[in-house]
């Protein structure tokens, strides 16, 4: 027995890194498992065969989080398959460091309708179709304490996410919906590595700047995810839970 058996989420951003370890974690602890993906099928479509390995459920939806329309549909198509909805877990974004000085307006735009714009909906949504004692939990960043020179969009618009999630935690929390934020630290990510390429990333560095001495994985993060999703996680709310590995530098 799982402790999400019975429970139906969404996950947006499902088909890699920390989303696709979440749709895993959730679709082991028995929930089904609706997630959204950009532009990856084959990628999403791995991600649902390894979840039907395992027995557990799992389908991918092609969405946007920067589009509102998508997002729609997201919602719509997920709970068509779903029938309710108990979990919603706002993971996809956008990192690529760009120097206050380069960003454009189309650049600012993109970013922000991603990070905080998108998510923003996704709670409305998520406000809207979650059942008594439903979850919410949006997956930010350490950027948005420890900054880093290139980071303004993306540490900003997480630093948003971050103050979406606490407002809603008290605004839904006559219904028992709880609502938390989930701050990574230094994760071995696909993400991690392109927003930090060639000499520019050190892993020994980020390593020896963490007390548990590695880096964090996917699957830690989802753990903590589905904790917070999970029955014990019931009396955490409006809170941002450092997932860092003791991350100091």
């Amino acid at each position: 027995m799982g402790t999400l058996d019975g429970k139906s989420a969404i996950v947006t951003g499902g088909s890699r890194g920390i989303g696709k370890a979440i749709v895993r974690r959730l679709a082991a602890e028995g929930a089904q498992v609706a997630f959204s993906y950009l532009t990856n099928e084959s990628a999403a479509s791995e991600v649902v065969d390894q979840v039907a390995r395992h027995g557990g459920k799992a389908v991918a939806i092609q969405a946007d989080q920067g589009s509102i329309d998508d997002l729609s549909r997201l919602f719509d198509q997920a709970g068509s398959w779903l029938g309710g909805l108990d979990v919603v877990v706002c993971n996809a974004a956008e990192c690529v460091p760009i120097p206050i000085g380069e960003v454009t307006e189309q650049s600012y735009d993109r970013v922000m309708a991603i990070n905080a714009k998108g998510p923003f909906f996704v709670i409305q949504h998520a406000a809207r179709s979650l059942a008594q004692g439903g979850r919410i939990i949006g997956i930010s960043s350490l950027d948005t304490v420890l900054h880093s020179p290139g980071g303004a969009l993306y540490s900003a618009s997480k630093a948003a996410l971050e103050q979406f999630i606490m407002v809603a935690a008290i605004e839904l929390g006559a219904r028992g919906i709880t609502a938390n934020v989930v701050s990574p630290g230094a994760t071995d990510t696909d993400m991690l590595r392109n927003a930090n390429p060639g000499e520019t990333f050190e892993v020994e560095s980020l390593v020896e700047q963490t007390a548990l001495g590695r880096l964090g994985t996917p699957q830690d993060i989802a753990a903590v995810v589905a904790f917070l999703a999970g029955p014990d996680g019931r009396w955490v709310t409006g809170q941002n839970i450092r997932a860092t590995g003791g991350f100091m530098p």
